[in-house]
């Protein structure tokens, strides 16, 4: 009997000459063609089974079955699998790891329920490939099934089927249990480590994460790529970027995906540049392409750092090592809010021609981006055709729409919330509050808050944000208790929020009161916002010199917004003094601001003091700075 060494390049399968041909020798060469998936010479195994009449031993039919499903050809494996009297469950795992390994995880549970149906008992290499289709539809329930079926039959030890249940019950957010499997182990091998270490990392407890890979390296065990590349991810996420960095050092061949955590962690934390600059090593490093994760991650810094250039050369890169239909279903949303964010609405409008137009990211994409540029009338269109092509419309789509909805196009938006069920969506009954009180209904927006069954923190500074807005500081306040009372911390937002509303409600005693309790009580350090209320508030109440008071003794520099409210309040109170030192200010810290000299210019004229007016002029006019003009922009049909 010939046989081909795997490996070998060979144009086709050289006919075996038996002299006693036997199904041992026959499944000893299909396992060959499993190994090495080679179907051409799996169908010619095939052939000489039919002709030497071996095509109704079961055991060999089932070998074959499994031949064929391995070379991915599932046509020949389900037809030669029905034509078998009683499957066995060799000839349903074939089945079974066809479909998990293609992604058919819905058709693999199915199949698996069929064969249950039929009396026929899993082994520990079905369990895997079930639990696997459990973890990736994240259906927990089925997965804890799967596990008693395990424990049956006797396969709960089995080092591979304790690996699998713990990526699945980590995939299904339930931790305690993973770690529980893990904890229960008499053998553990890396790939229960690796599942352990990631499936922390994925739930966010990183610090756990870490502590076990410790305990790993002290029990001798060597980490391999993939623990690596957990680590380094855990490092990203926790801000540790020095710490990612010395695990990537000790990577000796890195993968597309050690760089890609590298690339995706520095920018899901705001340092764009650092993603971008490792991204351009990664490309003169690999050999082969990069993927299209670390490419959308790349984008994204783009877009935060408006690199127009370096964006458009990641886009025909991006063009050019993948198919189009590819690049574009995984790259098209961040290129297009990237083009958005660089106010390129021809590019926008032509990525998005090449993107799926039945996929609702697509859409969502396309939305944020017109929202983004203030283009609210097409963005509204946008929407509506969306809706007339048939792609269903979810919570991100109507969160992104309604900022720029009027009252009339809110109120049907609401009515949808409420037809398809979503009234129980925490983030778009925030938006509904926030459109509602920027629309001036602040009646309904109070309504939506007081119905929602759950409200977050943004809840609450949405609500007490719409009162600041509306001059309801007395309702504003009272949120704020009731919120308080809850149990619930106010954040920085909050305190800014409710200082605003006793600002422009006039509530400047209680305004005080909250602004000297921040510390005391809440934790938090005043921030410049927190500062230009306080001013604000003492400037309107009179308290001119206090609010000055204020501002010289500030932790942190004054900015133009504070200094620009003193000048306010000084020429309304007729401080000149005051006003003076505020518009000062202001021209130190805008130099090319022509309009902070005339303002000056002007206080010294209100004061008489007409020689450093004409000094300030001329410093003006030193400067190349020229004093503003007036123009007016007159809208008609959303056009200027």
């Amino acid at each position: 009997m010939r046989l081909w060494l795997l490996g070998r390049q060979f144009s086709s399968f050289p006919t075996p000459t038996f002299d006693l041909l036997s199904s041992s020798k026959l499944t000893h060469l299909l396992q060959i063609c499993s190994n090495s998936r080679a179907l051409a010479q799996a169908k010619q195994t095939h052939q000489q089974i039919i002709q030497h009449g071996l095509h109704q031993n079961q055991f060999v039919i089932t070998k074959l079955v499994q031949s064929y499903a391995e070379c991915d050809h599932f046509g020949y494996a389900q037809k030669l699998f029905d034509e078998l009297p009683e499957p066995n469950v060799f000839a349903w795992t074939a089945l079974l790891a066809f479909h998990s390994r293609n992604g058919l995880f819905i058709e693999c549970l199915q199949l698996y329920a069929a064969m249950r149906f039929m009396g026929v008992l899993p082994d520990q290499y079905v369990f895997p490939k079930i639990l696997r289709a459990c973890a990736q539809l994240s259906a927990l329930e089925t997965g804890a099934m799967i596990h008693k079926e395990a424990i049956v039959c006797g396969a709960e030890l089995n080092v591979q089927v304790c690996s699998s249940l713990i990526d699945m019950y980590s995939k299904c957010k339930d931790v305690k249990s993973a770690r529980w499997i893990f904890d229960n182990m008499a053998v553990r091998d890396l790939l229960s480590w690796n599942a352990m270490i990631s499936g922390y990392v994925l739930n966010g407890f990183l610090e756990l994460a870490l502590e076990l890979f410790g305990s790993m390296t002290l029990m001798g065990v060597e980490p391999d790529l993939v623990t690596l590349n957990s680590v380094m991810d855990a490092y990203c996420r926790m801000g540790l970027y020095d710490e990612a960095l010395k695990v990537f050092g000790n990577i000796a061949h890195p993968s597309v995906v050690s760089w890609t955590t590298l690339i995706s962690g520095y920018s899901r934390f705001g340092n764009h540049e650092a993603s971008l600059r490792i991204f351009r090593d990664m490309i003169k490093t690999l050999v082969y392409t990069s993927d299209l994760d670390s490419l959308s991650s790349a984008v994204v810094s783009c877009r935060h750092l408006q690199a127009l250039r370096n964006g458009q050369e990641i886009h025909a890169y991006g063009m050019k090592a993948h198919s189009t239909r590819v690049f574009y279903n995984s790259c098209g949303p961040a290129l297009l809010t990237m083009y958005s964010k660089c106010s390129r609405v021809h590019d926008m409008r032509n990525v998005f021609e090449l993107m799926d137009k039945f996929d609702m990211v697509t859409w969502n994409a396309m939305i944020f981006g017109l929202v983004d540029l203030a283009m609210g009338y097409s963005a509204l269109e946008t929407f509506t055709m969306m809706q007339i092509v048939g792609v269903k419309i979810n919570q991100t789509t109507i969160s992104t729409i309604l900022p720029i909805c009027d009252l009339k196009s809110g109120k049907q938006l609401h009515a949808y919330i409420f037809r398809n069920n979503l009234v129980s969506v925490v983030p778009v009954l925030n938006a509904l509050i926030s459109m509602y009180c920027k629309c001036g209904s602040i009646n309904s927006a109070d309504l939506v808050f007081f119905n929602m069954p759950v409200r977050d923190l943004v809840s609450w500074n949405t609500m007490i944000g719409g009162f600041a807005m509306h001059g309801k500081g007395k309702a504003a306040l009272q949120i704020l208790e009731e919120m308080i009372h809850l149990g619930l911390t106010p954040d920085s937002v909050t305190l800014t929020s409710i200082l605003s509303a006793c600002n422009h409600s006039g509530l400047f005693t209680e305004g005080l009161k909250i602004f000297h309790s921040m510390s005391k009580d809440f934790g938090l350090v005043p921030t410049m916002e927190h500062f230009a209320c306080l001013v604000d508030m003492l400037a309107r109440s009179g308290q001119l010199n206090e609010a000055l008071a204020v501002v010289t003794e500030m932790p942190i520099l004054p900015d133009k917004h504070i200094w620009g409210t003193l000048l306010a309040a000084a020429q309304a109170q007729h401080d000149m003094e005051v006003a003076k030192l505020a518009a000062e200010n202001l021209v130190s810290l805008e130099p090319k601001n022509a309009g902070h000299y005339v303002t000056l210019s002007n206080v010294y004229t209100d004061d008489g003091r007409w020689d450093d007016a004409m000094r300030v002029r001329k410093l003006m006019e030193s400067r190349g700075l020229t004093k503003p003009k007036g123009s007016s922009w007159i809208w008609i049909d959303s056009q200027v």
